[in-house]
Order: structure tokens, then sequence, then C-alpha cells
């Protein structure tokens, strides 16, 4: 009978295993471990019981293969295990969990997130909102469970604080497609455009709200002037915009639709059409006024942004990217063209106090390598993560180097093959450490 450990650490047990496990091409072993898991990404924390199962093989180089699964059914998978009804390559298409080398490539399963100005879609989210999973194509596994089973090996030092790679995708519709415009302290930012919607551009040339209006900051009598005529321009806005908010939660509880619940930007402008008119008129104008304080930078398919702390800053609508950021949650919001529905107020005044007035500067992108066959970008070097951007031409390859940190590889264009693992766009992997 295979063996059931109980132990609260499984990579404790493992690492006991493989060095138990005799020096023999071929020698094998298997055994499962029970253990309390703490939700560590849940408000407020709750553990669970969770199963890890693990098959080993030592193979001719010497090396040990680790083929690992987890599952939360502990009490069937103990039952099935102690009769010898299954083996636990059986037992995780019973269960259905994943159950796979720990040293391969494991591709992400996105979930997506809705949003008032469309939706995120999160590749390696945990938290509250939403939870990422890692799939082989029949099965999935919350991605935290499948980091558990061997933590060191999977993610190196970096455990419980994996970054958070996701794609924006705002709508087209001016306006309702727009972001929050808002700065961050210490959640540092990249973004990569991979769409850009023809008809909400169709120049094929989108943009982001970012930073100031520099010829209107230097028309002022100082930088305090600046800063004190765009507070007044974000307080007028905001008067008008608490007034149709007013008016939308009316309709919101006339169509029993709770007051925190993204609505479909149709729904929106419906009821905009009802609004006063001096009303629509007004918030027209005074988001017009508001706006003129920032700046808007153009963006096409393949540009970087890399967004500093402290610099406010908007996606705009229809323009999709694919974003790498450090994971924590904190921004401070300065205005909103739509009713935020995760907090009841704007941060414009705390956010003037530490905003940065000047002219983000264009990312570079810093070539690592290059030959005729491929080119190595280093597109960010940011305190907590790296970014890179690897171009190939057809049928070349490169190979990824061991560093003993944990890797996220995302598509962009055309298919590539990462250790038998097929890429399209905007389809991830993790790679372990």
């Amino acid at each position: 009978m295979l063996d059931i450990i109980h132990n609260n650490s499984p990579e404790q047990e493992l690492v006991k295993r493989i060095s138990g496990l005799p020096d023999i091409a071929g020698a094998q072993d298997s055994f499962a471990v029970v253990y309390e898991f703490e939700q560590y990404y849940l408000t407020p924390r709750s553990p669970i019981r969770l199963l890890a199962i693990y098959e080993l093989y030592r193979q001719q180089s010497g090396a040990v293969k680790v083929v690992a699964g987890v599952t939360q059914k502990v009490s069937e998978a103990i039952d099935l295990l102690r009769n010898n009804t299954a083996a636990p390559a059986d037992l995780a298409e019973l269960l259905e969990f994943v159950f796979r080398d720990i040293s391969a490539p494991v591709t992400l399963q996105p979930v997506s997130i809705n949003k008032p100005w469309g939706r995120e879609v999160w590749y390696t989210g945990m938290e509250d909102r939403g939870h990422s999973c890692v799939t082989d194509s029949r099965h999935s596994t919350p991605l935290a469970w499948w980091l558990s089973v061997a933590s060191e090996s999977l993610q190196g030092p970096r455990q419980q604080n994996i970054n958070l790679l996701k794609i924006l995708d705002p709508l087209p519709d001016e306006v309702y497609g727009d972001l929050y415009f808002e700065l961050h302290e210490k959640k540092q930012e990249v973004y990569v455009v991979t769409h850009v919607d023809s008809q909400a551009w169709p120049e094929g040339k989108g943009g982001i709200r970012f930073g100031f209006n520099q010829k209107l900051r230097a028309a002022c009598a100082s930088d305090e002037d600046f800063k004190n005529r765009y507070l007044k321009a974000v307080f007028d806005y905001e008067q008008v915009r608490r007034e149709i908010d007013r008016i939308f939660d009316e309709f919101r509880q006339k169509n029993g639709i709770a007051v925190d619940e993204p609505l479909d930007a149709n729904v929106l402008k419906a009821w905009h059409k009802k609004l006063p008119k001096p009303l629509i008129s007004k918030e027209l104008e005074l988001r017009g006024e508001m706006n003129s304080f920032t700046d808007i930078r153009q963006l096409t398919v393949g540009d970087v942004v890399k967004v500093p702390c402290y610099t406010p800053h908007a996606l705009q609508h229809g323009v999709r990217t694919i974003e790498f950021q450090t994971p924590v949650y904190e921004r401070k919001i300065l205005s909103f063209a739509q009713k935020v529905l995760t907090q009841n107020h704007w941060d414009t005044n705390e956010a003037a106090t530490m905003m940065n007035l000047e002219a983000p500067a264009d990312a570079t992108l810093a070539t690592v390598e290059s030959s005729p066959s491929h080119k190595l970008e280093n597109i960010v070097n940011f305190d907590d993560f790296r970014v890179f951007r690897l171009t190939l031409e057809s049928g070349a390859e490169w190979k990824i180097p061991e560093s003993g940190q944990y890797g996220l590889l995302m598509g962009v264009q055309g298919v590539t093959e990462c250790a038998g693992h097929v890429k399209k766009q905007e389809q991830a992997s993790l790679l372990p450490a």
C-alpha cells in the first residue's frame, strides 16, 4: 500500500524521500502527504486540508524525476489508495486534478475578473476576487495548491509572492472603457500592447493617459498653482459625477441591481441618455476641463509602457495589454468617469501630496543578445522582477538559462514551443525554479 504521511510541510517529506531513494537508475518511490494548507491569499486566511501525492523516478543521469499532484478530496483519495483501487496517475483522473512532472513548465489557466471599464484576465491571480489555476488541458488545480506541493522547487525563494501576470482588456467604448486615473506608491507595472481596437482607434494608435500636460504646467505661475488648478477641476467634476452616480443608483434599485455590481456599458449609455440635458452638458464640459491637465501618450501594438511609482496613469478604451506587476493591491484614485465600485471615495487630495508632475520617460529596451535568428531585449528591471522580450525567427531555438528563480512565459505573437508546450498568443506557462 502506498505510504500516507501527515506532515504540514509536504516539501520537507519530499526532500527526505528523494535523499532516501536508491542511487540506481529505475529506482522508484510513491507516497502521499496530508497537510493543513493556509490560504494566505484570502481575507481572513483560512486553513484547508489537502493531499499531495508523489511519484519519484531515478533517471539514468542520476537525477530524480518528481511527478506530483494535489487535491482537496482527501477522504476519497485516502480510501482509494488504502484499498489499492487506483495508482497515483489513475487517482488524478478519477478525482480530476493535475498530476505531472514538477520540473517541467505548466500551463496557466486564467480567470476573468469583470471591471467597470471591461475586464482583467489573471494568469497568476490569487485572492478573494479570483484564483488562477494550472492545467494539463483536461483538469485544473488552483495555482496556490500546486505551488504548495514543492514550493522551493517551483518558486525558489519567492514563496507566496509570485508576480501578477494579467491582461487588461478595456471596452472599446470611449469613457466607459477608460481605466481609473490612479497612481501607486509601491506597485510597479509594465504594459505590453497586444491589440488596438480598430473601431475605437481607426488609425491604429490608441493611448494611455500618462502624467500631466507639460505646456499647461509651464504656463502656470508655479507647480503649486498648477496643482491647485488641477485639484479644483477634479473637485468640480467629482460633484457632477456624484450627482450622476446618485441618479444611476436609483436606476439600479428600480432594476434590482446591486450598487457595486459592474454593468454593461450599453446599459450605462442608455441611462446616460435619460439624464437631464443640462447635467449631460455639464459633465462633458467639466470632464474635458479636468482632462486638459493630463497628457495622452499614443500607443501601438508592440509598444512597452513602464509605469513609475507616483505617476498617475489610465489606460484608454480599446487598448489591450499584457501587464506584469508587483503582487500588491494599493492605489490612489485621482478621478474616474464612472462610479468607482470598490470604494466610496476618490483619493485625489492624498494623491496630490505625492504625485510626480514630471513627464514620464519613454521606456527603453536594452538588447541583451542578438543574432540573425533571435533577439533578447530587457524591457524592465524592477526591484522585485525583470521582464524580457524574446523574438525568434521561424524555426529558431533559444535556451532559457537556469536562474534558481521561477519564470512566467507569455506568448505575444506567433506560436512558440517550450519543453514540448505549445504557446500561442496570450497563452502562458509557469517555469519552475
